[in-house]
């Protein structure tokens, strides 16, 4: 649920962005357009505002880009952490099965020893009663 609230969050941004970059290029046209000048005037305002547009879309894509970078660098970051977690749980859980199987082993050992104690015993009482 976090994650999905995250990525409607960065879509929200992402709009909002696009948009304050429409809105820019639209209302910066639309001044130029109805502002009286003349047609020299008018191409190096025009011109201005194009290195404008551009450089304020190079920042956006950088700052873009360098966001990016981070988001992988944090998944990358959580997936080490992880898969380092899930290592640890599988050792933890292979030295507790070995302990476990040597315990039992050791049970099963003890009381074939006593069957055996135990047959030899009543092999030797019957030997002695006959």
């Amino acid at each position: 649920m976090y994650e999905e609230l995250k990525m409607e969050e960065r879509s929200s941004v992402k709009g909002f962005m696009l948009g304050l970059l429409a809105g820019g290029v639209v209302g910066g046209l639309t001044a130029l357009l109805y502002a009286p000048k003349s047609g020299k005037e008018f191409r190096k305002d025009i011109g201005k505002k194009s290195k404008e547009i551009y450089n304020d879309t190079e920042e956006y894509i950088s700052s873009a880009k360098m966001r990016a970078s981070e988001v992988i660098a944090d998944g990358r970051k959580k997936a080490e952490d992880l898969i380092s977690d899930a290592k640890l749980k599988a050792a933890s859980m292979v030295t507790s099965g070995k302990e476990f199987v040597t315990e039992e082993a050791g049970k099963i050992k003890d009381a074939v020893r006593s069957g055996i104690d135990t047959y030899n015993e009543e092999r030797k009482h019957s030997k002695v009663k006959q």
